[in-house]
């Protein structure tokens, strides 16, 4: 679009909510990469406005399911998520029940085979070898190989038709600044999405940001949604006692 002066201006990134940045975008049978390492660094809002949205059929790649009514724990609640690609399961009660119950689908991995598969999905490398699970049930009915003495299990990337991801700090272009161990698996979600939507503490303008200091440029960013205020909520509290 024009500007008032006939300059060409770029459409901004910047939606008033959540629930208005997947507005159109989320739909049954999706698969979607949400980023986060337990509660940590996951984008809440986003979380929230899919629970509302009410669509359902959802694979969803994502380190593992959050808590029992918190995080990915609610749109389990919800009965919305059919299938799960993840690495950690064993804080989520209802992940089990549904699991045991064959009401759930689970793609498991190890971690840094997860990683790694969002890593390739981004890069727009199909498949690699690696050795980690070979031997195990984690190889059954995959392509292992030999190299330099050496078994290997061949995994694929994985890709996403949207990302939802946690980040501190955005500017309008979508450059992002993750803040501490909140960084976890957000980056390689947010690049193995189609369409990436991001949940930031902070919104700052067009140059605020170093460019030394920006840990994922905004070219993978579609979509910015401000939640200044989440909670943050904490897994186990634990508490010493004198």
């Amino acid at each position: 679009m024009r500007s008032g002066d006939g300059s060409v201006a770029a459409k901004s990134k910047l939606y008033p909510s959540a629930v208005a940045a997947l507005d159109g975008l989320v739909a049954d049978g999706q698969t979607l990469a949400v980023g986060g390492f337990g509660l940590c660094g996951i984008p809440e809002a986003l979380i929230a406005a899919l629970r509302d949205s009410n669509v359902h059929g959802l694979t969803v790649i994502s380190n593992n399911a959050g808590v029992d009514g918190f995080g990915l724990g609610q749109l389990l609640g919800t009965r919305q998520i059919k299938k799960m690609i993840s690495s950690y399961v064993g804080e989520n009660k209802e992940f089990e029940r549904q699991f045991l119950a064959h009401e759930l689908e689970l793609e498991f991995n190890p971690q840094g085979t997860l990683a790694e598969r969002l890593r390739a999905g981004g890069a727009g490398i199909p498949a690699f070898f690696t050795a980690t699970g070979y031997g195990t049930v984690v190889a059954e009915g995959k392509e292992t190989r030999e190299f330099n003495g050496r078994m290997y299990v061949l995994e694929t990337a994985l890709t996403a038709d949207v990302s939802l991801v946690k980040a501190w700090k955005a500017d309008l272009s979508g450059n992002l600044v993750f803040r501490k161990t909140a960084r976890n698996f957000n980056p390689a979600c947010a690049m193995a999405g189609r369409t990436c939507v991001v949940e930031v503490e902070e919104l700052v303008g067009l140059g605020d940001i170093e460019p030394d200091h920006v840990h994922l440029p905004g070219i993978y960013v579609q979509r910015i949604v401000v939640n200044a205020t989440p909670e943050k909520r904490i897994e186990q509290r634990t508490l010493r006692t004198d």
